[in-house]
């Protein structure tokens, strides 16, 4: 029996929602790929106005609303791959059903800006979701997957996510954590099944460019011209 079963008869008593965002602590972590779930977090108390620097349950947290639900967020502290410690204790404390608990993270098999909602599945080599579901007895439990781009050929894994992003993929990770924003409201607002139709949606093509000098040698409406081959479209 996983953890969740045990609060399915509290449900009706329950209010919160519980948001965690997993990532790594420390600031030679911050900015990197692994560290979107804390990225999305972060966005969401600002939005929000709620604070997120009270310690508890190996995690930083805040508890506020977010439109009319209650929710506490969630960034634990004891390193991606034991995630799922922080995560048992907050959910084992407050008695969260499984429709209350959303996970927020990383994803290589997603281009940047790119944003998944899934309800149940394995934990696809990511070794905080791993931990969590260990943890918790369970696969089943709503995530919101940040795509952070496909691992090059060559790389370590491990070095890839711990890596930061590269300049040009900024403008589209601060789309796909927009995104994300969009979809934990969506959730809480409309249910699971509405912010899965809108936010699975494939979204919409935009432009990058290499580099200042590319950007200024292909103005518009010359992206024919033999200097501007490189200019590149991409899926957000």
């Amino acid at each position: 029996m996983g953890l969740f079963d045990r609060f399915k008869k509290e449900d009706s008593g329950q209010e919160w929602f519980v948001i965690v965002g997993l990532g790594n602590p420390g600031r030679e972590y911050a900015q990197t790929k692994h560290n979107i779930g804390f990225a999305v977090i972060e966005r969401l108390a600002e939005k929000y106005n709620i604070s997120t620097e009270k310690f508890k349950h190996k995690a930083f947290v805040g508890d506020g609303k977010i439109g009319n639900k209650k929710v506490l967020l969630v960034k634990p502290q004891t390193f991606m791959n034991l995630s799922g410690e922080s995560v048992r204790e907050i959910v084992n404390f407050y008695k969260i059903p499984q429709e209350k608990f959303v996970v927020i993270f990383d994803d290589i098999s997603l281009a940047p800006g790119f944003v998944r909602i899934r309800e149940k599945g394995s934990h696809g080599g990511h070794n905080g979701i791993r931990n969590i579901i260990n943890q918790m007895g369970t696969d089943e439990f709503w995530r919101i997957k940040v795509g952070v781009g496909e691992k090059p050929n060559g790389w370590d894994l491990a070095d890839y996510v711990l890596a930061k992003f590269d300049k040009d993929d900024l403008p589209l990770i601060a789309q796909g954590i927009d995104k994300a924003v969009l979809a934990v409201e969506m959730i809480l607002d409309k249910g699971v099944t509405e912010a899965m139709n809108v936010v699975n949606q494939k979204p919409k093509t935009i432009k990058r460019q290499k580099n200042k000098e590319e950007e200024a040698a292909c103005p518009k409406n010359s992206a024919k011209a033999p200097e501007c081959e490189g200019t590149k479209e991409v899926e957000a």
